[in-house]
């Protein structure tokens, strides 16, 4: 009996032990914060230059981690691809637009000027149609998987803005269209985002 009191002292010691040890990516009193605003991307696609705007936003965790989403579309009037338009016998534009979950990581949040490192995962689409203006039901499209990490630098403006400049490069998966390949409409791309929050 005292053998077995004593075995099951030892092992609730270093169970207790091995719990008081356990590291955690978050711990201690979590500070809850959250952000949201406008995004411009300049990118290229189809072998042209390309303006995107959107927004993003996200929960703020230990000033260190978002969790959010965003999402994002060409701004701009794009010809579709000269072979399609020869092939479809129209006059096509090509529209494009994405958006997903967001992840970032926020180094030093308090220092004037720090970096992050941002990924979203999410789905786009792709589309030709014909110019809104004439009113035709043509249509050709199709769905992609999205995945862009960035790497940026953020300035504090004040205690509620940041602005955040970056670099990322948007990998595309999944697409069927014609005349289009996935390099297309992916590739690297300069981010301007516009952050008003509690940080």
């Amino acid at each position: 009996m005292k053998a077995f009191l004593f075995s099951t002292l030892c092992f609730l010691l270093t169970a207790a032990s091995v719990i008081a040890a356990e590291n955690t990516l978050i711990s201690g009193d979590i500070e809850h914060g959250g952000f949201g605003g406008p995004v411009v991307k300049i990118s290229q696609v189809n072998g042209e230059t390309a303006v995107f705007t959107g927004g993003r936003g996200g929960w703020i965790i230990n000033h260190t981690f978002i969790i959010g989403g965003g999402g994002y579309g060409l701004t701009m009037e794009m010809d579709a691809p000269d072979e399609a338009i020869r092939h479809f016998q129209r006059d096509l534009d090509l529209h494009f637009g994405y958006g997903g979950f967001e992840m970032e990581f926020i180094g030093q949040s308090d220092d004037l000027f720090h970096y992050s490192v941002y990924s979203l995962i999410g789905a786009g689409g792709v589309e030709y149609a014909e110019d809104f203006d004439e009113h035709d039901d043509f249509d050709k499209n199709d769905s992609v998987f999205v995945f862009e990490p960035a790497l940026n630098g953020e300035l504090n403006i004040t205690t509620w803005f940041r602005l955040n400049v970056g670099i990322s490069y948007r990998l595309i998966g999944g697409l069927d269209m014609y005349a289009l390949d996935e390099e297309d409409i992916g590739g690297l791309s300069a981010n301007i985002t516009f952050k008003f929050g509690k940080f």
